[in-house]
């Protein structure tokens, strides 16, 4: 691939440096796909970053504004990317071309760590391995629509697809939520099927004591009320919550053929990313942890010690307001490569109360490293944070909790305690703290209108962004659209027709506010 004039492939030095570090990561284990490295300038790399790592996507202005956020903080000097990888095979990663001969060497190292967790990570094996392709494809297919439909009418539809595109179900790749043929797959259900299901139950007997064991006037009776409860039964649609908001309105929203393939392009490459969000800590703590472990044991020549001193420590850099994934990645592995090493897990370990006995053990198990190959594969952010995050390992990287003081317009440490520091950091990566919305009816009081419900945790939803939602998804729908929530710890409905929006108490006052809104065109 060629970038505006200039070559990017790998010039000889770095091939030979690709070939050396490349064989060092297989050394220790590493299964990652061919990698393709490519040489790109700055501007370059911040239009590939602005496209999410990949070089074609679709026109949107959401990119622009990205690019140029990125452009003006290189420029200014207040960030720089070193590395992108993309979840591809092959895997294609980009380096900056003026970067020092040791950031190359660090990028190189910490991409392959990256690649080797996207190969064997639970979590991205349902990812399409030929993403490259795909988003190419896609890119292609909405130019024609804009180019066919309009500009202006494209881009505003995909404003409200990309406005949504969190509300999927990221569980439903491992768990079957619904049956391979439903209620609704009519092609599925043939006349055979509806005469054999319309036909009354009637008890195996021999010809001479049929009339007996299933009595004609039983066998009328019963027919009569099920052609009778079939008349009268609506059934409920959707037949349970559906928590895939997407899939929900590919399916049943009255759009256009247009509009219908670019939800689904939206809600597609949202599943290819999601895992990406789902393992941040623990993909860029194991990326981090091998190209730290690669340049120090192999890799690095004493010349160039304080210089990828300075870079990495840059990287690991923490802040009292923001959580570093590279670091708490890193030494969590770290942590764990530690303790089973020296034997500190099981029931034995939790058992021993004697602190100097602790401090002091270890039964030489050396099963470290085979452990964090092990947690590489099965493990998310929130599973690797709520099964190996320890009371030992909050107090050695002090560690604490801290919440928004509105007298003080500050932040302040809210507790050093364990359990509250768990609890928070998972509270924040459940969902990264995105409300549950489940479609609840899609034939909501018999009008065709939509019933959406917040599955509700304790945090209210942001009423601003709550009806900017429901005024995207009225749209789609086309119908009036209804979202159960709670509000001041009372039961709360948030509708909008297309016109207005309301709020109204469930259950108790209805008494409602409105606010205008412009009406759909």
């Amino acid at each position: 691939m060629v970038w505006g004039y200039y070559n990017t492939n790998l010039p000889p030095h770095l091939r030979v440096l690709k070939d050396e570090i490349e064989g060092y990561a297989r050394e220790y284990g590493l299964d990652f796909f061919e990698t393709i490295f490519e040489v790109v300038d700055a501007d370059d790399l911040n239009e590939i970053a602005a496209y999410g790592g990949f070089p074609t996507r679709y026109p949107h202005w959401s990119f622009g504004m990205q690019y140029e956020e990125l452009k003006k903080s290189y420029e200014y000097g207040l960030s720089k990317i070193y590395e992108m990888v993309i979840n591809n095979d092959p895997c294609y990663a980009y380096l900056m071309r003026c970067n020092h001969v040791v950031d190359q060497k660090l990028v190189m190292a910490h991409v392959y760590g990256h690649c080797d967790f996207f190969k064997n990570n639970a979590y991205f094996a349902h990812t399409n391995r030929k993403m490259m392709d795909e988003i190419a494809n896609h890119a292609a297919r909405i130019r024609r629509y804009a180019e066919r439909f309009g500009e202006d009418e494209v881009e505003a539809f995909l404003d409200k697809c990309l406005s949504i595109d969190d509300l999927i179900d990221i569980h439903s790749v491992a768990i079957k939520r619904r049956d391979e043929t439903t209620r609704y797959d009519f092609a599925a259900a043939g006349p055979e099927a509806e005469a054999e299901t319309a036909q009354p139950l009637k008890f195996r007997a021999k010809p001479y004591m049929d009339e007996f064991i299933n009595p004609p006037q039983a066998r009328q009776a019963e027919e009569e009320e099920r052609r009778r409860l079939k008349e009268v039964r609506v059934p409920h649609f959707p037949e349970r919550p559906e928590k895939d908001v997407l899939l929900f309105l590919i399916e049943h929203a009255p759009l256009k053929h247009w509009q219908r393939d670019i939800l689904s392009i939206v809600r597609d490459e949202a599943y290819y990313f999601y895992p990406q969000a789902q393992t941040k800590i623990m993909n860029e703590g194991w990326a981090s942890y091998w190209h730290s472990t690669i340049m120090t044991q192999k890799a690095l020549h004493p010349s160039e010690l304080i210089d990828y001193a300075d870079h990495h420590s840059g990287t690991m850099a923490t802040s009292a307001r923001r959580l570093n994934p590279y670091k708490l990645g890193l030494e969590l592995f770290r942590d764990i490569e530690r303790r089973w090493n020296t034997g500190q897990f099981g029931p034995e370990w939790e058992a021993c109360d004697d602190m100097e006995k602790r401090r002091n053990w270890d039964k030489q198990l050396g099963l470290g490293r085979q452990k964090i190959f092990e947690v590489r594969r099965i493990h998310n952010d929130i599973t690797f944070i709520d099964t190996f995050l320890t009371p030992e390992f909050c107090r050695e990287h002090r560690m604490f909790s801290y919440v928004y003081n509105e007298q003080d317009n500050n932040y302040v440490i809210e507790s050093r305690e364990f359990e509250k520091i768990k609890q928070r950091l998972l509270f924040s990566l459940t969902n990264f703290g995105k409300p549950w919305i489940y479609v609840i009816d899609g034939n909501h009081r018999n009008r065709g209108e939509l019933l959406l419900r917040h599955h509700y945790e304790g945090v209210e939803l942001k009423l601003d962004e709550a009806r900017d939602t429901l005024a995207n998804i009225q749209y789609i729908w086309a119908r009036p659209v209804h979202l159960e929530t709670v509000i001041n710890d009372r039961p709360t409905l948030l509708s909008f027709d297309g016109s207005e929006h309301t709020q109204q108490a469930i259950g108790g006052s209805h008494e409602s506010s409105r606010s205008s809104s412009a009406r759909r065109t």
